[in-house]
């Protein structure tokens, strides 16, 4: 009997893909509920699932409860936003209508840092890096990565970008 391998993925690899997608989480303690369902010891479980007894009550529990819906995970607030809603409203119109130099910061687009600047020059609140681009998100802002405009990109500037180098004599 040839043994079965799976090069391109390590078992962490795996594991992650199993647990940070919510459909496969839900598959994968609807399986754990079928096989305790069938009679496998909560210890062999264990060893199959990474997880301990009171997981597997939890999961049983929640299933009797409210069926599928209770195999998702809950929603998780997080800590409490440092700016209020009026001051999200107000950096919301700000990032819309206004450039960074019309507030004395030293560039014409609004970036990740330049945001940080703003919000503790305006607000008196520090951020981190990460953090501002969580509140940009949830502001319903995207990510956009700028172009790099090259003269000699373009087939005419190129000719004349050519020919300014050339050596005259």
């Amino acid at each position: 009997m040839q043994k079965l391998t799976i090069p391109n993925y390590t078992l962490e690899e795996l594991e992650s893909l199993l647990n940070n997608n919510p459909d496969y989480v839900i598959g994968s303690r609807l399986l754990a509920l079928i096989q305790i369902k069938k009679g496998m010891s909560s210890r062999k479980l264990e060893e199959l699932y990474y997880k301990s007894h009171s997981r597997f009550c939890t999961w049983v529990n929640n299933f009797n409860k409210k069926g599928l819906e209770g195999l998702k995970n809950k929603h998780r607030s997080g800590r409490r936003s440092k700016l209020d809603q009026s001051q999200k409203n107000e950096l919301k119109n700000v990032l819309q209508n206004n450039r960074p130099s019309d507030f004395n910061l030293n560039t014409a687009l609004w970036n990740g840092p330049i945001v940080v600047e703003y919000v503790k020059i305006r607000f008196g609140v520090e951020y981190k890096k990460a953090q501002i681009y969580n509140l940009l998100k949830e502001l319903g802002f995207t990510f956009q990565k700028a172009r790099g405009k090259y003269p000699e990109a373009d087939s005419v500037l190129r000719e004349e970008f050519v020919s300014s180098l050339k050596k005259t004599n």
